[in-house]
């Protein structure tokens, strides 16, 4: 499912046009996204988690020539399905 299918899903299911729940979804998604870059976490009930987590620096090795190389840090975004969704799968 893509942005586009969403937006008619959810334009369908609210009884709003498609523009409208394309901005919708579009503000949502950018929400998520700038309390990840404040290291905040993001909890939506029934549905799940979105946390940001630290990725510790690692060695790792260049699959090319098989020499050891050192992975930087990073962080990532992390999602864990609530009860709500575990259930319905």
């Amino acid at each position: 499912m893509n942005v586009s299918e969403l937006a008619k899903g959810v334009a369908e299911a609210t009884g709003s046009n498609e523009a409208d729940a394309k901005k919708a979804i579009t503000a949502v998604f950018d929400q998520i996204a700038a309390a990840a870059v404040k290291g905040e976490e993001v909890s939506i009930p029934g549905f799940g988690k979105f946390t940001v987590k630290d990725r510790p620096e690692r060695e790792g090795r260049n699959p090319g020539t098989g020499e050891a190389i050192t992975i930087a840090a990073s962080k990532k975004v992390a999602f864990t399905a609530a009860k709500g969704l575990k259930d319905k799968l």
